[in-house]
């Protein structure tokens, strides 16, 4: 009886926790967002199944913004932590601990200061606006209010959620695994497609994930860094709760954001995520 007891009593306080913080608040979220009127005229529960729907039809553009940028980010990132997680795993040496520090170093600061930062190191007058401009990415000599500058805070400040897993994931490959694929007159590069990149999918898919999912959501960098051209649906939530005190249509968007974020999470692991299970299960 004790044993079976244990388990339920080492889950109670993370249970309890979810359900108080998590699930909790979702209820009254979820019955906020089939109410009618706005806080403080006539607000009142009557099923306004209607607010998703004219969520979905008003801010489409904001929704298919918010996909695209966070997911042209999740490229970048990965196209970027991969080649430095592998460094860090395997080039590193004794150079491994400052290099993990480094990556992990922002966090000291706030987000929204990092996000401020780069504000001012895309402003016109910048050294780095001026080195785009001279070699043609930036014609205008304006990289602020722009698509590409929402993209690169969002690449910034979500990179070491995708460098970490993917570093976790290079670090407890067995090298001599590596050395046998060589051995068998594998080539590097040939190592690298065979070996490496296969046992290294489980953090590529958690590290994808954790980035993916907070950019489309996010709205801080698009406040500072896009402009009204560039608001994703993050900003449009946060203009309804604390600006128009819009509250049904405000949760119905958050709700209707969590669906499109779950529907593509499911199909990305049904496509990329299941492989990548296999791979760790064999490692």
């Amino acid at each position: 009886m004790r044993r079976r007891i244990v388990p339920y009593f080492l889950l109670g306080p993370g249970t309890i926790w979810l359900v108080v913080f998590f699930v909790v608040p979702l209820f009254y979220m979820a019955k906020l967002s089939l109410n009618a009127g706005v806080l403080g005229e006539n607000l009142h529960f009557n099923w306004q199944w209607s607010n998703y729907s004219e969520a979905l039809s008003a801010y489409d553009t904001q929704f298919f913004r918010s996909f695209l940028y966070a997911g042209t980010a999740t490229l970048l990132a990965l196209l970027i932590s991969y080649p430095l997680a592998y460094t860090i795993a395997f080039k590193a040496g004794r150079w491994r601990n400052a290099l993990l520090f480094a990556v992990i170093a922002p966090f000291f600061t706030t987000y929204l200061i990092r996000t401020i930062a780069w504000e001012t190191i895309l402003s016109d007058e910048s050294p780095v606006t001026e080195l785009l401009h001279t070699i043609g990415l930036a014609p205008s000599g304006h990289v602020l209010a722009t698509g590409p500058a929402v993209i690169a805070g969002l690449t910034y400040n979500f990179l070491p959620f995708m460098i970490l897993p993917i570093y976790a994931s290079l670090e407890r490959i067995d090298e001599g695994l590596i050395e046998a694929a060589k051995d068998l007159y594998a080539s590097a590069a040939q190592a690298f497609w065979r070996v490496t990149l296969p046992l290294s999918a489980p953090g590529i898919v958690a590290g994808t994930l954790l980035t993916f999912i907070p950019a489309a959501g996010d709205y801080v960098n698009a406040q500072f860094l896009g402009g009204v051209g560039n608001r994703m649906i993050g900003n449009v939530i946060q203009s309804l709760y604390l600006s128009q005190a819009d509250y049904p249509s405000a949760a119905a968007l958050s709700f209707v954001l969590m669906a499109l974020i779950m529907i593509a999470v499911v199909v990305y692991i049904r496509f990329a995520g299941s492989e990548a299970l296999m791979g760790e299960e064999a490692q």
